[in-house]
């Protein structure tokens, strides 16, 4: 069975539904688009995230990140860019496709004996929340800086709208930068590095599997590997100190000083609207249709905004909670 991704770079630029859940004014929509998200805040995200055992042993029960890792990176970032700035019915039918991939994911958690369920609220929680502060880190780091006050209040009040996709309660989202670093701190005392989780991590933490394949001319294997060498850097430079220790993983503070004026510089000329597509092709080129007409300004076919719960009311489907009900229940979703 043939495992390549298919094309979409040269197919016509097709304008999306409407603006999803936030619009081209959203801080969401600013911080999701940019280059930053693409590459180091989604790395960090994914590499961050295996130090809850529950999702580690999620992740490692589907083998995706080894036996296809470019397809599994590709398809993930879409998700994510799809619920971000997608149109409102793409993001619910992607969120109900997701449900019914992570329903397979579930068994014993080797270390504690535990049931692991890659639906359960509190995994869906801990994915959600490293995705969009990994996101925003990374774009503070190596992008245009900070939010504004306001910006920021709204990107949080964002995301608790994003939750409203998975099995979480939107309730239990911080909604300030305090209230984020407070919940990190409530789950530092649940997360744990086995041999697998630091193994996993550090795999992660190389991108060249992503960029490089058996199509890669071997002239461009030395740079894709510089720059996934680069990118790794960059990206341990983002994480905390006890996360690294956990995860066995060292980088001077030299380096994290190094590599945050060339990655800024880099994300610049990557924030230009070819260097944007040029990343996306090359990363994920299943996500060229949805940000291609951001990167355009390709207006929708009708430029509005809905929630979650308007999204479902118009196009028929039930919440990711009563989905996970029905699945634990046996039921079909």
């Amino acid at each position: 069975m043939s495992t390549q991704r298919p094309s979409v770079i040269n197919q016509p630029v097709q304008p999306l539904e409407d603006y999803g859940f936030f619009g081209p004014n959203s801080p969401t929509w600013r911080v999701w688009s940019y280059p930053t998200a693409l590459t180091v805040g989604f790395q960090r995200s994914v590499v961050v995230e295996e130090l809850d055992p529950s999702l580690l042993a999620a992740v490692n029960s589907r083998r995706g990140i080894y036996t296809n890792p470019k397809l599994r990176y590709d398809r993930t970032i879409k998700y994510f860019a799809t619920i971000a700035i997608g149109d409102a019915r793409s993001a619910i039918q992607a969120s109900e496709f997701l449900m019914k991939v992570h329903a397979k994911a579930v068994g014993i958690e080797p270390v504690s004996g535990k049931r692991f369920d890659a639906n359960n609220p509190d995994s869906q929680l801990w994915i959600h929340m490293t995705g969009w502060h990994s996101v925003l880190k990374a774009y503070e780091m190596y992008g245009p800086g900070k939010l504004s006050p306001a910006d920021e209040a709204r990107y949080w009040e964002e995301c608790a709208i994003a939750a409203e996709l998975q099995t979480c309660d939107p309730d239990d989202v911080p909604r300030t930068r305090e209230g984020v670093k407070q919940y990190f701190a409530a789950m530092r005392p649940r997360l744990a590095a086995s041999e697998l989780t630091q193994s996993t991590m550090k795999y992660l933490l190389d991108a060249s599997s992503v960029v490089i394949d058996d199509k890669t001319a071997s002239t461009l294997r030395p740079v894709f590997k510089s720059l996934a060498h680069m990118m790794r850097a960059a990206t341990i430079a983002t994480m905390p100190l006890y996360m690294r220790e956990l995860a066995g993983i060292y980088q001077s503070p030299a380096v994290d000083f190094a590599i945050v004026a060339p990655m800024r510089a880099a994300m610049r000329i990557l924030a230009t609207g070819k260097g944007t597509l040029a990343l996306v092709d090359l990363i994920t080129p299943l996500t060229r249709p949805i940000i291609e007409p951001k990167v355009r300004g390709i207006k929708p076919r009708n430029p509005i905004t809905l929630t979650p719960t308007e999204a479902r009311a118009q196009y028929g489907t039930l919440t990711p909670r009563e989905i996970h009900q029905r699945i634990l229940h046996g039921e079909k979703a």
